[in-house]
């Protein structure tokens, strides 16, 4: 009997060997074969489940995609157990990739499938050996591929699973033996009682430790029978499914499972990586038949929870949108140098994506282009948006002194952002205005965020974010995304202010550099019109000098470029203008010493020999003309300057061909004049070019349409003609600095002249006084008989005395004044100098200059001309 029971046992032992060793040949022959199929489901499952996250189409569609989705591939690589996760563009080139050097390159394996549509497996030999990768496309809402994923899993990684399975048939071919070493006990024990082997309480314990593996395993598993039923269920699947205790043994349909799910628990179909929504989790489902390989009839599902995946997606969404809005933000905020206005594009960036009201106010001394002084809170309302209009606010303009205890006061104070979550239980906050404060608590704003606007260290203003319709209130994360959109804004309205101070800098150095008011003189009507540009004070420049023999200077300048460079230089051309027509020079010279001044304050700018902008003149444009009332001519010259045009009292218009030299500081040949007689009631026009030019509009459309303006004005008045003229030309604010004068002549009456000859003879001085008394009666001017005959008779005398050639005498009444001129041929001029008690001469021009208002000397093409001026007398 003992021998008959080792007989047995060592058959059984034989064949569990036999079985043991077959199943160790199968096992790697189907490793060989399912660990490729394995390496492809889990590629194509992970690839899937990747593109179809939520948000990805979007990402794709930023301008750095890698900074969104590399920590997101990173996350599911390691998650999934994958080798790599790869997002490309739609020509392939790689966003993410697990070595961040390869970021950028082109992807290895076939793309052409996946652009179609279609899911595309393959295997190669990688790097990473023998690896199989799948290739899914990513598309938008209408179904356009947008992007690729791909996935792969190196096949030992798969196949190592066969090998972690070798000790377990190990043991269970030991367990086998053991169990048949039992049935030998049993049989030898009723035979011999003498066999030892495996009793029922190591079975038990075996089949116990199978059912703990199970139950423990982080993945729902789900065994359904032929007819439908469910076999098996363990606790992860109870949990993911939200099962009913008694599950097992009832039919999928009535386990309450969405249409989805028990549609494909039911057909038993296999599936891989299938994503269900049941309730709020977003589970992975695989399934596969039982029988391929001759098992029973039936089905294994699992289900793996990929919620984490949809949340870091859905982070990933939210932080696509903070990105987008601060792009957006710096785009819109700070396009232009208006402070009001840059605080108005920060508001409507800001709603509604990120507050459902704000509103922006900045310190009075901001707005005026100051800094702030102090840490009071008294500011203006700027600017505020909305997503509907809510009267409790303070309107836009409305002058606002925030309360200490309120969070404006505090941001504005402390300089950091103030967030108060619950409005409704803020007592400093309703303390600036209770009735408000209820009325803004009625139209559902409930919580709020108060952030400074901060630049270089100077807060010049305040932000304030409202909410009331997301119920929400702001947090943490909000009030950083505040801040960053405030910083922003703030780097603008500062750069605003400072604009604002400049400009308002040079524009009252401009204001106090041209003329306020046009000198008295009879020769012109005279009207005139100045319009900055839209960027800024410019450097155009007009003047009126009333020179002597009533003649008059008009000038029209233009300096290059804006701002305060330019402003001062054009104040120092108008002072050396104003001093050389002291001279009584002639337009040509007078232009001429103009160039030599640019060019030499130009040399001198910089020692090194290098123009220095901030110290030397800019380059300039003049044109000088000088009307004569008593010849009616007027005398030109011009340096780079537009021609000035000449309309006739009968209604037609010219620019008279005046000779033009370089502009100033450029050199070149000698400046020339032209003369133009002119009829009494004509019309000089001197502008700027900003007047007909524009970038729009080249030089000979302008002057096209000043000349249609100017006949479509007709015999109108000098300022009604400025009114057409810029009305025509101007329909915008323009780019460029306009000067525009237009001066209306008149012609001094033949009988206010009187002429004489005067021999050079000193007995004919007393003829001349007798003439001019005489003349003097007859304009009713007795009273200047005395003072006139004895600065006739001082200038007269020295004349004839000192001069060569004809004298002359001329008398011109004004309405104003009486002139009195003596010409000769020299060009020597008298000085004025004090007479010692011993000297017999040397008063003569003392008492001359004692008795007329104004006297001086001008030089002419055969000679000089001294005159006196003296005021008519009050009737």
């Amino acid at each position: 009997m003992r021998s008959l029971a080792g007989q047995v046992f060592l058959l059984q032992a034989v064949l569990v060997v036999l079985l043991v060793v077959a199943a160790v040949a199968a096992l790697l022959v189907q490793a060989n074969s399912s660990g490729a199929q394995e390496a492809r489901n889990r590629s194509v499952a992970v690839a899937e489940a990747f593109a179809s996250a939520p948000g990805l189409s979007g990402a794709l569609a930023e301008e750095d995609p890698t900074e969104v989705l590399q920590p997101l591939a990173e996350r599911a690589r390691e998650r999934s157990g994958v080798d790599f996760v790869v997002v490309t563009d739609t020509e392939g080139i790689r966003y993410t990739h697990p070595r961040p050097d390869r970021i950028g390159e082109r992807f290895v394996g076939t793309t052409g499938p996946a652009l179609e549509g279609e899911v595309v497996t393959e295997e190669i030999v990688g790097t990473l050996g023998p690896l199989v990768q799948a290739v899914v496309p990513v598309t938008d809402g209408d179904g356009t591929v947008v992007g690729l994923v791909s996935a792969g899993i190196t096949i030992d990684k798969v196949s190592s699973g066969v090998q972690d399975q070798l000790p377990l048939l190990f043991g269970a071919a030991a367990a086998a033996l053991l169990l048949s070493m039992a049935g030998t006990a049993v049989v030898g024990r009723r035979l011999l009682r003498q066999t030892h082997g495996l009793g029922p309480a190591e079975m038990a314990r075996m089949y116990e430790h199978h059912d703990a593996v199970l139950h423990a395993v982080r993945e729902g598993v789900l065994i359904i029978g032929a007819g439908g039923r469910l076999v098996l269920a363990n606790d992860e699947a109870r949990r993911l499914l939200d099962l009913p205790p008694d599950a097992e043994g009832r039919h999928v349909r009535e386990l309450d499972l969405s249409p989805r799910t028990t549609r494909l628990l039911v057909s038993q179909r296999p599936a891989v990586d299938e994503v269900h929504m049941v309730g709020d989790r977003m589970l992975a489902v695989n399934q596969q038949p039982t029988d391929r390989h001759g098992g029973p009839p039936g089905s294994v599902a699992t289900f793996r929870d990929s919620t984490e995946l949809r949340v870091l997606s859905e982070s990933a969404e939210a932080a696509r949108r903070r990105l987008k809005l601060l792009y957006d933000a710096g785009n819109g905020i700070g396009t232009t140098l208006d402070m009001v206005r840059t605080a108005g594009e920060l508001a409507e960036a800001a709603v509604p994506r990120f507050a459902d009201f704000v509103t922006v106010d900045l310190a009075d001394a901001v707005l005026r282009g100051d800094e702030p002084a102090g840490g009071t809170a008294d500011m203006r309302r700027a600017a505020a948006a909305g997503i509907r209009d809510v009267p409790a606010f303070y309107p836009t303009g409305e002058s606002i002194t925030f309360l200490p205890s309120t969070p404006q006061a505090r941001g504005y104070r402390l300089g950091h952002a103030v967030l108060e979550s619950d409005l409704s239980t803020a007592p400093g906050w309703r303390r600036q205005d209770p009735e408000r404060a209820r009325d803004v608590l009625a139209e559902g704003v409930h919580s709020l965020v108060a952030v400074p606007l901060k630049a270089r260290g100077i807060v010049l203003g305040v932000a304030t974010f409202w909410r009331s319709e997301k119920p929400e209130p702001f947090d943490d994360d909000d009030l950083s995304l505040a801040e960053e959109l405030v910083a922003r804004a703030a780097a603008a309205v500062d750069n605003a202010r400072r604009y604002t101070r400049e400009h308002t800098m040079a524009a009252t150095l401009q204001r106090s550099l041209l003329p306020r008011a046009l000198p008295g003189q009879e020769a012109l009507e005279i009207a005139h019109r100045y319009l900055p540009a839209q960027s800024g004070v410019g450097g155009d420049w007009f003047d009126v000098i009333p020179l002597s023999g009533a003649r008059v200077a008009l000038v029209v300048g233009d300096v290059v470029g804006h701002g305060l460079h330019a402003a001062a230089t054009m104040g120092r051309l108008r002072t050396a203008v104003h001093n050389f027509s002291a001279l009584d020079l002639p337009p040509d010279e007078i232009i001429g010493h103009l160039d030599e001044l640019v060019s030499r304050s130009d040399q001198d700018a910089d020692e090194d020999g290098a123009p220095d902008d901030a110290v030397g003149m800019m380059g300039a444009t003049c044109l000088y003309a000088i009307y004569d009332p008593v010849a009616r001519n007027c005398v030109v010259a011009r340096a780079g300057h537009p021609p000035l045009a000449l309309a006739h009292p009968d209604g037609t218009v010219e620019f008279p061909d005046t000779p033009v030299g370089a502009p100033l500081g450029l050199g070149g040949p000698p400046y020339e004049t032209a003369e133009i007689d002119l009829a009494e009631g004509s019309r000089l026009v001197l502008y700027t070019d900003g007047l007909i030019e524009d970038r729009g509009r080249d030089i000979d459309v302008g002057l096209a349409l000043l000349r249609e303006a100017l006949v479509h004005a007709g015999d109108a008045s000098p300022e009604e003609a400025c009114d057409v003229v810029t009305g025509a030309l101007l329909i915008e604010r323009p780019r460029d600095d306009v000067a525009l004068l237009i001066a209306r002549t008149r012609a001094l009456a033949a009988d206010s002249t009187a002429v004489w000859e005067v021999p050079s003879d000193p007995a004919a001085v007393s003829e001349v006084r007798a003439g001019v008394a005489r003349r003097l009666a007859g304009w009713g001017l007795e009273e200047l008989g005395f003072s006139t005959e004895l600065i006739l008779s001082e200038l007269v005398t020295n004349a004839i005395r000192h001069a060569t050639g004809p004298v002359g005498v001329r008398l011109l009444r004004l309405e104003r004044s009486l002139i009195c001129e003596v010409s000769d041929a020299s060009s020597t001029s008298p000085h004025l100098r004090r007479a010692a008690t011993t000297d017999e001469g040397g008063r003569g021009l003392f008492l001359v200059a004692q008795l007329s208002e104004r006297w001086g000397t001008r030089y002419t093409g055969t000679g000089k001309i001294i005159w006196a001026e003296q005021p008519l007398p009050q009737t």
